[in-house]
Parts: C-alpha cells; sequence; structure tokens
C-alpha cells in the first residue's frame, strides 16, 4: 500500500471524528502515541514496537488530514528535491 493510500484509508474511516476533534487533540493522542513508541524502543518485544510504529504512523495521516498536507508530497523534500547534508 502507498502512503497516499493508507493516508486516504485514515480519512475515509476516521475523517469526520478527526475534523471534530481537530488539530490540537489530535495533536496530543499523536504525542501520545509516539511516547509509547518510545517506551516499546526500550524493550526487546519487537510486535509492540511493530504496533507502536503503525499507531504513530496512523496518527501522523490524521494529522496531515485535518491539515491538508499531502505526506506523499510532503516527503519530495527527501524523495525529489534531496537533501543535502546531516542533522
Amino acid at each position: 500500500m502507498r502512503i497516499r493510500d493508507f493516508q486516504n484509508w485514515i480519512l475515509e474511516k476516521y475523517g469526520q471524528r478527526d475534523n471534530e476533534r481537530g488539530t490540537s487533540g489530535t495533536f496530543m493522542w499523536f504525542i501520545e502515541e509516539v511516547g509509547e513508541l518510545a517506551t516499546a524502543l526500550h524493550g526487546d518485544d519487537i510486535d509492540n514496537k511493530h504496533e507502536e510504529f503503525a499507531d504513530v504512523f496512523a496518527w501522523l495521516c490524521t494529522l496531515a488530514n485535518i491539515n491538508g498536507v499531502d505526506l506523499e508530497k510532503a516527503i519530495e523534500k527527501y524523495t525529489v528535491k534531496g537533501v543535502e547534508g546531516f542533522k
């Protein structure tokens, strides 16, 4: 599945509720999932890591959707335009 396909799937399944929650509320859910991912990364449970990465990505797609951002287009910064150097 392409990123855009998943982002659209999230929009179709959760879009109305996500829009009602808004950016601030959604961002808080996103941060909570990032915290759960951080905890999972300190452990050895690969299934839990998979689950938390998926949750973070789903909430990132939600944030993008309610803010009108196409993630595939956004990552062209890396895939098409190219980024030089390291951070």
